[in-house]
């Protein structure tokens, strides 16, 4: 590898530590972190800090002090995405890097929406812009699979999660059984942190009376869904205390609660159900769902092909019989021990993002 190569991979490596500030803030918009090189020498950083605001290439160069404002046109620009080249919530960063005369730009990949898709790219090549692409692309395809999966399938990219006794039971039914540690807890909040919806199903409403919300890490708490056709869930479940916003699947009942942020939505039954709700939420502009249990829904989504990662905490617990986890084919990915707990990330190879 040529000393010019690893130097941009190096500064690649900054751009992606810089997009990864963003999580959980920025969604359904892409995590992109920027560098700007002047030399040897870095002269500005950014990233993407909050959906609707700045932009990581805008907050690189509003970074660069006025002493190097004139050193900002013989600098080479990092981007971990291709910069994007129409006005959406902000104005179009393929613009800004022609307004400062910037002739040297390096990407690890390029943005799959259909408005930019390359045509940022040729924009700027047209204005005499030199790029390098695919710098660590599979690297940056990664951190972006989120928006690339949402723009590309017009659906959320889908995580199911789930806990396992190491006898392979989710739990016992009509009983509330807690099978993680505290830890393993801990980083789920932050999962939910992470994501624009959280969903269970009635059975696990009924029975654990979740929050469904995030206490127990910093950030905001997720959109709550859950399915409840025959209107089973009580008016005091916790999932109708208004103090998140929250779908519930089903008719509203004659007397609806006055509760803040809770909206009844009817979707069809059967095959449609979850096509429904994936438009549904491509409407509400949410493009990750963590799906949280219980066994008939995980298996729902399993057997209609729709999920994209599975996290699944193997526990030490022994529980003798319940309810069987649910059949999951697909390809192991990282594997991390958190105490007493496995946690095993799987991937269905069918989707092809990584």
């Amino acid at each position: 590898m040529s000393k010019s190569m690893e130097n941009d991979q190096l500064l690649m490596r900054r751009c992606f530590d810089l997009a990864r500030l963003g999580k959980g803030k920025v969604h359904p918009n892409p995590m992109v972190g920027s560098v700007l090189l002047n030399g040897v020498e870095v002269i500005g950083e950014g990233w993407h800090k909050q959906y609707g605001h700045s932009h990581a290439e805008v907050n690189c160069l509003k970074s660069v002090t006025q002493e190097n404002q004139r050193k900002i046109p013989v600098s080479t620009l990092f981007v971990s995405l291709e910069p994007c080249c129409f006005h959406g919530k902000t104005p179009a960063c393929s613009d800004l890097i022609i307004q400062n005369n910037i002739k040297r730009l390096r990407i690890s990949t390029t943005d799959k929406t259909p408005q930019v898709n390359g045509q940022g790219l040729d924009i700027l090549k047209a204005e005499g812009v030199d790029i390098k692409t695919n710098i660590l692309e599979k690297t940056g395809d990664w951190i972006v699979r989120f928006r690339t999966l949402f723009v590309t399938k017009k659906r959320p990219y889908i995580i199911l999660k789930f806990a396992v006794s190491k006898d392979g039971f989710l739990g016992q039914p009509n009983k509330n059984i807690w099978l993680t540690n505290p830890i393993s807890k801990r980083l789920v909040h932050k999962w939910r942190s992470e994501v624009g919806a959280i969903m269970v199903g009635t059975n696990t409403a009924l029975t654990d009376n979740p929050k469904l919300d995030n206490r127990y890490f910093y950030g905001s708490s997720p959109l709550r869904i859950v399915p409840d056709r025959h209107q089973k869930i009580p008016a005091n479940a916790a999932l109708k205390d208004g103090a998140v916003p929250t779908w519930i699947l089903g008719p509203a009942p004659k007397q609806p609660a006055a509760a803040e942020h809770l909206q009844y939505l009817q979707l069809p039954e059967g095959a449609t159900f979850l096509p429904a709700l994936f438009d549904r939420l491509a409407t509400a502009n949410i493009n990750t769902l963590l799906v949280e249990g219980g066994a008939a829904l995980l298996q729902g989504f399993i057997e209609a092909g729709y999920w994209d990662e599975a996290r699944i905490f193997e526990t030490d617990k022994v529980l003798g019989d319940g309810i069987a986890a649910p059949d999951l084919k697909g390809k192991i990915g990282a594997v991390e021990q958190i105490g007493s707990d496995r946690l095993v990330y799987w991937y269905n190879e069918e989707d092809g993002l990584e």
